[in-house]
């Protein structure tokens, strides 16, 4: 490889990992910002589930650090899907909790998507530690790469998108403005085109065909 060339595969390698980086404390300014602001009529029982919320989610963010900030030997196979990914998850998480909420009388009802967003918080978590040092946020394969199928592996193929999904819906629904709703979608598209990205990857690796075969990727019986 020319040294030319080197330094262009260097450059676009260190971008890969700069640039989640760089989206996560943007994350962290954004859903931080909503927290406060939440918190200043935290009298009212709808804006204080909002801040404890807004709350949940910095304390999420805070947990996925190891996470987000390993470092890898191994190159990732691609990085568009993960900055799209990204990109998408922060601006629905942003658009929630800086916009306005269309809730003006508490109810009780509304703790239920404050449940689901902790729920796909729970499941997301979960799934990673059973995946262990086997899980990044980019697509990579490492060199004893194997197919996990315990836990919930067990029962559908990406239960940790499946709890990143779940938790946007629970969050998106608690604070309901239209742009949050319009983000969760291109969320959701964003997942499905990095499952579908992941999987190419995947497929290669022995026993994963036959895995997927019987295996939903998200939704049992769907898809």
């Amino acid at each position: 490889m020319s040294a030319a060339k080197h330094s262009t595969v260097r450059g676009r390698s260190s971008w890969t990992v700069r640039a989640p980086r760089l989206l996560f404390l943007c994350a962290v300014a954004a859903v931080g910002t909503g927290t406060a602001v939440h918190l200043r009529d935290a009298g009212d029982p709808v804006h204080l589930v909002a801040a404890l919320l807004a709350a949940c989610y910095l304390g999420w963010l805070a947990v996925e650090i190891p996470v987000t900030f390993r470092s890898s030997t191994a190159p990732p196979s691609e990085s568009a899907t993960l900055l799209l990914y990204a990109t998408a998850r922060i601006a629905t998480a942003s658009a929630a909790v800086l916009g306005p909420l269309p809730w003006h009388d508490w109810s009780w009802a509304l703790l239920v998507p404050a449940l689901v967003f902790v729920g796909g918080v729970v499941l997301r978590q979960v799934a990673i530690h059973t995946l262990g040092r086997f899980y990044s946020h980019h697509v990579m394969r490492q060199q004893d790469h194997r197919i996990v199928t315990y836990g919930l592996y067990r029962f559908i193929r990406h239960p940790a998108y499946a709890g990143m999904l779940l938790a946007h819906v629970g969050f998106v629904a608690y604070f309901l403005n239209p742009l949050s709703v319009l983000l969760l979608v291109l969320l959701a598209a964003a997942i499905t085109f990095r499952i579908r990205t992941e999987e190419q990857m995947l497929m290669d690796i022995p026993g994963y065909p036959s895995y997927a075969a019987d295996h939903a990727r998200l939704v049992p019986g769907v898809w």
